[in-house]
Parts: structure tokens; sequence; C-alpha cells
């Protein structure tokens, strides 16, 4: 289970740095800032799941969950959250070295 979320975490951090570098490349294209937000994102990849996404939270949790949590989600840059997604994986796959050294048992 540790190897999946770490490989999860890799995965999560090699789109965070490809979307970091095309947001970086299009800056320096337009001459200005360019940070591409969640939910462009995600629907330059896939619009059917993103409907999808938002029709399932909304009938099985609560339509009020998507208005204030996801629509803030989609809101953010997309290397800021596959960066934050990555974090969490890999610190829950962390684990602690041992107290009493690295032969103890």
């Amino acid at each position: 289970m540790r190897f999946l979320l770490r490989f999860a975490s890799l995965v999560a951090l090699v789109v965070a740095v490809i979307a970091g570098t095309i947001d970086s490349i299009q800056s320096v294209a337009a001459s200005a800032v360019v940070v591409t937000p969640m939910e462009d994102a995600w629907n330059d990849v896939s619009p059917s799941s993103l409907a999808t996404v938002q029709s399932l939270i909304s009938y099985y949790i609560h339509p009020r969950l998507y208005d204030l949590a996801v629509q803030w989600l989609l809101f953010q840059p997309t290397f800021a959250v596959f960066l934050v997604i990555s974090l969490l994986l890999w610190m829950i796959a962390y684990k602690k070295p041992p107290v009493a050294g690295r032969f103890s048992v």
C-alpha cells in the first residue's frame, strides 16, 4: 500500500511539474504571468468527467459542497493543486525511522 501511495505521489508531482512548465512557457510567450486554473486544465483533458464529478457530488453528498469547496478548488492553479495532492500522498505513505537507530528491530 505504501508503494502505491508513493507512486501516486510521484505521478501527481510529475503532473505538477508539467503544469508548471506549461504555465511558465505561456508566461514567457505572453510577457505576463499566466496561471492555468484547475477547471480549465480539467476541461482540456476531459470535459465530460468534470460534469460527471459535479453531478455526483451534488447528488450523493450535497450541492452546497460543490458550490463552496469544489468550485474554490477548481479556481486554484493546476500546479499548486497537484503539488498539494503529491505532498498529502507522500505524507500518508511516510514511514517514521525507528527511534533506537538503524539496526534496531
